[in-house]
């Protein structure tokens, strides 16, 4: 099917620069690019998902209750000067 879009300058320019580089064309950029969102969108992914980082073991230290955040604040800058 043929069809025309407005695309911003910038977002076209570098699309274009991509293409060249990956030897391929504009078109076959669009058709990627509408593939992964409506793959995301299928998946339930639609909304940012923050990387679970976390590391160690457990929760926080054994007496300090997770809403204290006077207590917080004084361990994690203890030994800094304040």
């Amino acid at each position: 099917m043929r069809t025309s879009i407005d695309i911003p300058d910038g977002l076209f320019e570098r699309a274009k620069r991509l293409a060249q580089s990956r030897r391929t064309t504009l078109r076959e950029l669009a058709i990627e690019g509408l593939e992964a969102v409506l793959e995301r969108h299928r998946r339930g992914q639609t909304k940012f998902r923050l990387r679970d980082a976390s590391f160690g073991e457990g929760g926080p230290i054994d007496g300090l209750d997770e809403t204290d955040w006077d207590r917080i604040r004084d361990l994690a800058y203890e030994g800094r000067g304040g």
